[in-house]
C-alpha cells in the first residue's frame, strides 16, 4: 500500500478523529433556535462541502437572516467545548503518524471543517509537528468530491498527486481523491456505516482501523 508513497493525506472528522457523531446534534439545535426541525436526509446533502458551501446551504434552504460569517461563528462556538472535551484521535492514528514521520513520509491534513476548528483539534491532540500542510476546503474553488482540496496540499508538500495516499470515510471524500488522481484508502467510521460497500468499490483500499495497515 506505501510503496512508491511519499505524502499520506487525511481527511479530519471521520477518518482522524472521531467527531462525526456531534454534527446532526449541532444541526438540530441550530435549527431548533429557528423553530425549524431537522429534515431527514440533510447530513447527505452537505457530505462533503466545505464549511462555508456548508453555511450558503444552510441560509439559502431554511431562509436564515444572519450572514454566512454569523452562521459559521455560531457552529465553531457550538462545536469548540465537544471538540475540546469529546472527540478522541481514532484508534491507531497516532501510531500511523508517528511511522510515517519516522520513515520520512510526508503528512498533510485536507479537511472540510472551519480553520478554527482544525486548528484546535491539532493543538488539542499535540498533532502539529505531523503535518507539512493543513489546509481547509474554504481556501480552494469547490469543496469535496472536487480534487482542489487535495491537490493544493500536494502542492503544499511538493508531491504529485499520484504519489499521495488519501485516507477518507465519507464517499465524497474518496471521489476527491480518486478525483486527485491520489490512492484512496477508505475508513470505517459508523457515520458512514451505510454506505460502506460503495465505499469499498470506489477507493483502492478499505480498513476499519488504522491498526489494519500492514505498517504494523
Amino acid at each position: 500500500m506505501f510503496n512508491n508513497i511519499k505524502a499520506v493525506l487525511f481527511d479530519l472528522d471521520g477518518t482522524l478523529v472521531d467527531s462525526m457523531w456531534m454534527w446532526k446534534d449541532i444541526d438540530i439545535q441550530f435549527l431548533n433556535k429557528y423553530g425549524i426541525e431537522y429534515p431527514e436526509g440533510l447530513q447527505e446533502s452537505i457530505e462533503g462541502m466545505s464549511f462555508s458551501e456548508t453555511a450558503e446551504y444552510f441560509k439559502i434552504r431554511f431562509q436564515l437572516m444572519e450572514s454566512l460569517e454569523q452562521i459559521k461563528e455560531e457552529w465553531n462556538k457550538m462545536a469548540w467545548h465537544r471538540y475540546t472535551n469529546q472527540v478522541p484521535l481514532k484508534e491507531g492514528a497516532l501510531e500511523l503518524l508517528q511511522y510515517l514521520k519516522e520513515n520520512n513520509i510526508k503528512a498533510g491534513i485536507a479537511t472540510s471543517n472551519s480553520r478554527e476548528l482544525v486548528n484546535l483539534i491539532v493543538q488539542q491532540l499535540g498533532l502539529e509537528s505531523y503535518f507539512g500542510s493543513i489546509r481547509t476546503s474554504c481556501e480552494v474553488e469547490k469543496g469535496k468530491p472536487s480534487p482542489d482540496i487535495y491537490l493544493l496540499v500536494a502542492k503544499d508538500l511538493g508531491v504529485k498527486p499520484e504519489q499521495c495516499l488519501v485516507f477518507e470515510d465519507v464517499l465524497p471524500g474518496v471521489m476527491a481523491g480518486k478525483n486527485a488522481g491520489a490512492k484512496v484508502c477508505a475508513v470505517y467510521d459508523a457515520y458512514s456505516a451505510k454506505d460502506t460497500d460503495v465505499k469499498k468499490e470506489a477507493a483502492d483500499y478499505y480498513i476499519n482501523s488504522f491498526f489494519e495497515l500492514p505498517v504494523f
